[in-house]
């Protein structure tokens, strides 16, 4: 079947003997994956395991995630083990950010305890179409339109080019009941929100816009692969600051909007708050300087120009 088919794809280059696990929620598109991984690790030559992250954010979440767990031993899966994390977002970010976050927090550690090489995650072409919707309506470039990545350190999901629909199709084959999570309801989350408008669009304009959009995520990728490619050397090539002018102007707009995130962190803002906002104020500290004053940067930091060069500085520090 096609969910076997590409989780076999994405386990080629491992050796003999290595450590895969699945993250596994108990919902259909996780369920088929991982009762593809026990079926592909039996003909490779894999130890295959499972992780089920209880986040704890609503009523019987430890049971369904040992539900979850029970059924991935059925499969054969081992090692298969429960983690339940706390999700205690902060003012700038959302329960679905955050939780996203505790996640992919777990899941490394626990591949950490258990050597795995990689990690298996259930994400379809129906979860890329809606990313890429979602990137649409922020308004948020090119990276965002380039939508969810196949692979990303030891994470890995080979479900990109298969449906939702599939999934539900395998687990309905191999007689196993996924788990419908009450959340895919709530109108409160931002992924329900635009999975419904997706079903919207598809129903006024026709079958079609979830394949397009996943089409526009793969052909994008690599445009944003080699921008942000780009601006790391040229980060490296600019190094600590003070940064001159003629320098930063010399690297085309789609480099030195990228270009700035990398900087501004490197000088000592955290990742996570560098906004557009930010980045924009301080290109216009070379593109458009007319003496203003310095850019207030997460991390308190301040960025300013004398128009030959553009330096950083700590609040209260000379």
């Amino acid at each position: 079947m096609a969910v076997r088919g590409a989780v076999r794809a994405a386990l080629d280059d491992l050796p003999d003997g290595s450590s895969v696990l699945a993250g596994v929620s108990g919902g259909a598109d996780s369920l088929a994956l991982a009762a593809a991984l026990a079926w592909v690790a039996q003909r490779q030559n894999l130890r295959a395991g499972a992780v089920c992250v209880d986040h704890g954010l609503q009523a019987g979440s430890a049971q369904v995630a040992a539900a979850a767990a029970e059924v991935c031993r059925g499969l054969g899966l081992d090692p298969v083990e429960v983690v339940p994390v706390e999700v205690a977002g902060d003012s700038r970010e959302g329960p679905e950010a955050a939780a996203r976050r505790v996640r992919y927090q777990a899941l490394a550690a626990s591949a950490d305890r258990h050597g795995a090489a990689a990690v298996l995650l259930g994400h379809t072409r129906d979860d890329q179409a809606e990313q890429v919707l979602l990137g649409l309506v922020r308004g948020s470039g090119v990276r965002s339109l380039a939508g969810i990545p196949p692979r990303r350190g030891q994470v890995r999901r080979p479900l990109l080019q298969i449906t939702r629909e599939q999934t539900e199709a395998s687990c309905a084959e191999l007689d196993l009941t996924p788990w419908r999570d009450p959340h895919n309801d709530d109108d409160a989350f931002t992924r329900v929100r635009v999975r419904r408008a997706l079903r919207d669009l598809e129903s006024d304009l026709g079958p079609g816009i979830r394949d397009a959009l996943a089409r526009t995520a793969e052909q994008v990728r690599a445009d944003a692969d080699l921008l942000d490619k780009q601006a790391d050397d040229a980060a490296r090539h600019l190094g600590a600051p003070p940064w001159s002018v003629g320098k930063l102007t010399a690297y085309p707009d789609p480099i030195r909007t990228r270009l700035w995130r990398r900087l501004l962190i490197a000088a000592g803002a955290p990742a996570g708050q560098v906004s557009s906002r930010h980045t924009d104020e301080c290109d216009r500290l070379v593109t458009a300087w007319h003496g203003q004053g310095p850019i207030h940067v997460p991390g308190g930091l301040l960025v300013r120009s004398t128009g030959e060069v553009v330096r950083v500085e700590r609040y209260g520090v000379n």
